[in-house]
């Protein structure tokens, strides 16, 4: 039970590390294009809360992220391009 536990939660800590470059990346074009928070969110018809905990590392859907995407004007495969 113990080495299941370990491995749920190390397949956890790696994913939320995905999820937080996923976030990183949206608020790094959102800032390259000069744009708040709340308009972003406006133009991809979501509230400005749930784009907040999406920057900060959130879970969203796929169609959020194009959602995001084409309000930033870029290509869905950016926000999937990870700087190291």
């Amino acid at each position: 039970m113990r080495i299941y536990l370990y491995m749920v939660i190390k397949m956890q800590l790696k994913h939320n590390a995905l999820w937080i470059k996923l976030g990183l990346n949206i608020a790094y074009y959102r800032k390259e294009r000069g744009l708040t928070q709340q308009s972003l969110a406006e133009m991809s018809n979501i509230s400005r809360n749930y784009l907040q905990r999406i920057e900060g590392g959130g879970s969203a859907s796929v169609e959020t992220f194009m959602s995001v995407a084409d309000a930033l004007d870029i290509p869905l495969c950016k926000i999937f391009e990870f700087r190291d």
